[in-house]
């Protein structure tokens, strides 16, 4: 477990860093070199305690051993020259280990600062390689910052699933174990800590030798260097004896195609770069999205009874449309091939707050799969932690009963009386084949009225609620004024369509639940109103003594439908559905629980869309044209017929439209170092507030977080020690209309760098910009806290549903 000392040097370390270098990655980077050149210190000075000799810095290298570089008589200047130097020999001293060499490719200083020299070299020296089990954790710890891992489709793997994921597939000592696209290498320590720990519990621990042999059994491969070097010092400061981590583009390359695994352990990248993926001819499906290539790798690499846990985008389980073909013979192999025998469905936004993307564990075993014709669903709602962005913990958690009831299925599988629990689901491969486009979606097989395990007896909507199609309340005008009264409703997602002055036709029978069935979706409606679109459809009590219809409303937000399946869906198949139906006075006090959860959603929801920055400019401030004290500057787009200006993806290029949140801390598109050199893009600096001059976010203000390449849609203003970067969002923001009404005799805005340069903008003092910035900060507190109110209350709302359906 990581104790506090480690973690304080750590985080005091980048924060001496983040000054000079703001890049959490190259932060990580400078870290990790300096904390092995300290440990090959440290080795050295132990093997001269115990009377032997230095082994990394000798001969004339000695001069650069740590214990010099931090000595009293060296000064600044000097360490700035020792510490170089030693960074651009180390890689080729030959009488050092291989290990040790690579971690030095390509290491350098960034900066030129001898004072934050210094002080960053300070912190690294309270730590000591002969704590090394711990530092392994703080390592795990400075990884865990950096989450996302350069915009290439990578995020971080959170812990508990990397565990779950391996205490389901089970390594043991004699397998040989992969993971191909292993990043940092966490798969690849959890199943050796598995491996070890398994033995220990067994009352039958490892010998030396033993332990050796699985490290030399762990392979993983990773086509990013740096990704390469911070995996090497992963495994190393967990104590690998030896670490096998190779360079290696594992879609396109073939040199060690031939090797089969006995387990595969990934969650491999989601992104596919522009033009896709160009893999060599030997895989069994052809395709250029990595996702597909990936796991129709995992299948060509496993041996005849090998066994893999990996994380999919929810692509690969349901996609079936023309476009989508590589998705459906991808599924076809795993099931008609007998790789798959088990499916996760894990909650969206467990990646958060990098990507809300909704993923899925698929689990390999060749051996069982062959033996059954089923293949297990498993849905979970909870992991552990709530899906805001803090992802804070809570007592709700299903991965241990879902480990619980996989493993019994891993036993069991055979035995007809086989008990699982509500979140599970066995579906036979026949089933999952029969239209072809195997679905691998829990929701195609678990319809609501399957639901048997309630403790309320369960009736068909279409028995407690009457129907009435919308043709008479259809608005005859098209004439919607914001200040007339009566709302017209129409189906999608904007729902109030405008305000129409017509007094006839209204409905009236209020409350009531709107059906959309185009979507699916209901809405809750307690005012009057007419509707645009017939796809409209009213449900109301048949008998409002026995039925209310506020608990009716939420047991419907429990209903799925599935969308491969049906495109229109008409109230004849709704009402067939069977909801749970206790006594009306269940009914009642379950509704008003629920609405007291819902008017605390409202009410911070009506905060969050309400609240804007704001603060007072004060008549004493001096104003002044921006363009004044600021430099602005726009960038450009490389040729498109140039293939060799985009490929390789080495420079963040971004694009107005990416000007979305308040920070830009990733991007969505690249150039080549070659196109940046042959085109008018150019390196914008972190800290410089961006703003869109024309597109569909035409006037929006953002800052930019990394160091990026802009095209000439973007406006770039330059930081300096003036303004503070993030008082002059605030202050651009305000002028986002004003901006945009400048932009005469344009069909759309186009708002030029001569408008914002005339833009006049306050300029108070840096101490009262501060200030306003602090301010508006902490008031920013307050919305990340409503919208995980509304997270939460969300949740609550769905679990306590979810506890009507259920016998529990």
């Amino acid at each position: 477990m990581l104790d506090k000392d480690t973690k304080k040097t750590i985080d005091n370390a980048r924060d001496i860093l983040v000054g000079k270098v703001p890049n959490p990655v190259t932060q990580i980077d400078l870290i990790t070199t300096a904390m092995i050149y300290k440990f090959m210190d440290d080795m050295d000075l132990e093997n001269i305690s115990l009377g032997g000799k230095r082994v990394f810095f000798v001969g004339d290298l000695e001069k650069y051993a740590w214990s010099n570089l931090l000595s009293a008589t060296v000064g600044n200047s000097e360490r700035i020259t020792l510490y170089t130097e030693a960074l651009e020999k180390l890689p080729f001293a030959k009488k050092i280990p291989k290990l040790f060499r690579d971690i030095f490719k390509d290491a350098f200083l960034p900066f030129r600062d001898g004072a934050t020299l210094t002080l960053f070299l300070k912190e690294i020296d309270s730590l000591s390689y002969a704590n090394s089990e711990n530092l392994g954790d703080g390592f795990e710890y400075l990884l865990s910052i950096m989450g996302v891992q350069k915009d290439a489709g990578q995020f971080r793997t959170p812990r508990h699933i990397i565990d779950f994921i391996v205490e389901v597939v089970n390594p043991t000592k004699n397998d040989s174990i992969l993971d191909p696209a292993c990043g940092t290498a966490g798969f690849l320590i959890s199943a050796y800590k598995h491996i070890i720990k398994t033995a220990n519990e067994q009352k039958k621990p490892l010998s030396v030798d033993a332990i050796k042999r699985i490290a030399q059994n762990i392979t993983g491969y990773d086509i990013d260097p740096t990704m390469q070097k911070l995996s090497l010092v992963n495994l190393y400061l967990h104590q690998f004896a030896s670490q096998q981590v190779y360079e290696y583009d594992t879609l396109t390359k073939e040199d060690r195609w031939g090797d089969k695994f006995d387990v595969i352990l990934a969650n491999p990248p989601f992104m596919t770069p522009k033009g896709g993926i160009r893999p060599h001819n030997k895989f069994g499906i052809k395709a250029n999205k990595s996702e597909v290539l990936f796991v129709d790798y995992f299948m060509e690499h496993l041996t005849l009874n090998g066994r893999a846990g990996f994380v999919v985008p929810e692509g690969i389980v349901f996609q079936s449309s023309q476009s989508a073909i590589a998705y459906k013979k991808l599924r076809k192999m795993m099931v008609e091939d007998n790789y798959l025998y088990a499916v996760v469905s894990l909650p969206k936004g467990i990646f958060n707050p990098y990507s809300p993307t909704k993923t899925y564990i698929l689990f390999f075993d060749r051996k069982l799969a062959k033996k059954t014709d089923k293949i297990l669903f498993v849905e979970i709602k909870n992991d552990g932690f709530d899906l805001g962005a803090q992802r804070r913990p809570i007592k709700e958690n299903d991965l241990p009963s879902a480990l619980q009831a996989i493993q019994e299925y891993q036993k069991s599988y055979d035995k007809a009386d086989l008990q699982l629990p509500d979140n599970c689901l066995l579906v036979e491969k026949s089933k999952i084949a029969e239209d072809g486009d195997y679905n691998l979606t829990t929701n195609r097989y678990k319809r609501t009225d399957q639901v048997v395990n309630t403790r309320w007896k369960l009736v068909k909507l279409g028995d407690i609620l009457d129907y009435e199609q919308p043709t008479k309340y259809i608005v005859d005008s098209e004439d919607y004024k914001d200040e007339y009264k009566t709302p017209v409703l129409t189906a999608g997602q904007s729902f109030i369509l405008g305000y129409t002055n017509e007094t006839t036709g209204i409905y009236k029978n209020l409350p009531v639940i709107i059906f959309d069935d185009f979507t699916t979706a209901t809405k809750w409606v307690d005012f009057p109103f007419k509707v645009k679109s017939s796809a409209m459809k009213m449900l109301t009590p048949k008998d409002r003594k026995t039925t209310n219809l506020g608990y009716v409303y939420y047991m419907i937000q429990n209903i799925r439908f599935d969308s491969s399946i049906h495109k229109r869906y008409w109230i004849s198949e709704f009402s067939n559905i069977k909801v749970p139906f206790p006594p009306i006075e269940i009914q009642e006090e379950i509704a008003k629980e629920l609405e007291g959860y819902q008017a605390i959603i409202n009410g911070s929801q009506d905060v969050v869309d309400n609240w804007k920055p704001y603060f007072i400019i004060k008549p004493n401030w001096p104003k002044v044209k921006l363009g004044d004290v600021l430099e602005t500057t726009s960038g450009g787009t490389p040729l498109s017929s140039k293939k060799e200006y985009y490929e390789p993806q080495e420079v963040r290029w971004i694009n107005s439209g990416e000007l979305k949140e308040k920070n830009i801390t990733k991007a969505e598109k690249f150039i080549s170092k070659l196109g940046l050199e042959n085109s008018s893009a150019k390196i914008i600096p972190v800290d410089s507030v961006l703003v869109a001059m024309y597109g569909a976010t035409a006037g929006q203000v953002s800052i930019l977080s990394i160091p990026a390449s802009t095209n000439q849609a973007v406006c770039a203003i330059l930081p300096n020690k003036k303004i503070l970067p993030e008082f002059l969002y605030y202050v651009l923001n305000a002028k986002k209309d004003f901006m945009i009404s400048m932009c005469v005799g344009n069909a759309q805005p186009n708002i030029s760098q001569t408008i914002i340069k005339q833009l006049e903008i306050p300029l108070p003092s840096l101490a009262e910009q501060k200030a306003i910035v602090d301010k508006i900060a902490f008031e920013e507190q307050y919305i990340t806290i409503c919208k995980e109110y509304i997270a939460h209350y969300k949740q609550k709302i769905a679990d306590k549903i979810q506890t009507i359906w259920s016998s529990k």
